[in-house]
């Protein structure tokens, strides 16, 4: 008769161990009552304090703008001239971005060279620099009489940049580079070399490259970057209304509008204001943080 083995005390207390370990036999999750620490309720209500602070002034132009009107108080004369005149010059101030920024990033992003960290720091002045101040500088370079390249193009070519449509174009690009410098540096530098070594032993040419493989990688990046310098060249106001002036149809964009109608008509200023606040949400709601985050 074969001997009846003994349960082993080791076998007993496992089970034992997996019995209690069992979903049913383990505490409810989650059902307990949380505990909010002082430290966390101060910062909520500070945080609840900075939002309030930012978003209720939005709020209010949204209250005060006569919503039952506002498509006539858009069609006004000044308004349309405004508007037309905002979108083609920032729509231009785009394209000067990318002309003329997007060497200048790869440069920086790509190339270790004595002055590299000045370089930078002067083309990120103007996000810095009070507007009116860089009116003050674009007089002093570009001014028709006094300016150091201002006077040599009227007296050679006849062109005057104060007071025109190209002094406003001049203006915003003035201001607004700097944003589409800051995110292609950053879209430049995030791209992973590799792609470009194996493009050059397949025989691709440096053209080819750049144009082919780093300007598509770091095409988000770009694309984030122009879209803001558009809507900080759409806001511009202190730089244009020193440097070209505020005539109605020829210099004056949807900022000085707003800034003269606020007396004379003050709900197409509102309207208007809407305008820029709504184009404002929703290129940063576009972006989706993409530029705060790096451009990753």
């Amino acid at each position: 008769m074969a001997e009846r083995q003994a349960p082993s005390p080791f076998t007993d207390m496992n089970t034992d161990q997996t019995a209690d370990r069992s979903p049913a036999s383990l505490p409810p999750v989650g059902r307990g009552r949380r505990h909010i620490s002082p430290v966390s309720l101060g910062l909520s209500v500070v945080a609840a304090v900075a939002v309030a602070f930012v978003a209720l002034p939005l709020l209010g132009i949204a209250w005060r703008t006569p919503w039952s009107s506002v498509l006539e108080q858009l069609s006004s004369p000044a308004a349309r001239a405004a508007l037309r005149l905002s979108v083609l010059t920032s729509a231009v101030t785009a394209l000067c971005t990318i002309v003329l920024g997007t060497p200048l990033a790869w440069l920086i992003a790509r190339y270790e060279f004595v002055g590299r960290r000045l370089l930078r720091a002067i083309i990120t002045v103007p996000v810095v620099l009070p507007p009116v101040v860089s009116g003050v500088a674009l007089l002093a370079v570009f001014g028709r009489s006094n300016g150091l390249v201002g006077r040599m193009l009227f007296d050679t070519f006849g062109t005057q940049l104060t007071f025109s449509p190209l002094g406003v174009i001049v203006s915003q690009t003035f201001v607004a580079m700097p944003f589409y410098v800051l995110a292609a540096e950053a879209g430049f530098t995030t791209i992973d070399r590799r792609f470009e070594q194996l493009a050059t032993t397949l025989g691709a040419s440096e053209k080819y490259i750049f144009a082919g493989v780093t300007l598509r990688l770091a095409a988000p990046a770009l694309l984030a970057g122009v879209v803001l310098a558009w809507a900080r060249a759409l806001g511009e106001f202190g730089a244009t209304i020193t440097f070209a002036g505020n005539i109605e149809g020829r210099t004056q964009t949807l900022p000085l509008a707003v800034y003269l109608l606020l007396e004379s008509d003050p709900s197409t200023a509102y309207a208007l204001s809407m305008v820029m606040v709504s184009v404002a949400v929703a290129v940063l709601v576009a972006l989706r943080g993409r530029y705060l985050r790096g451009n990753r």
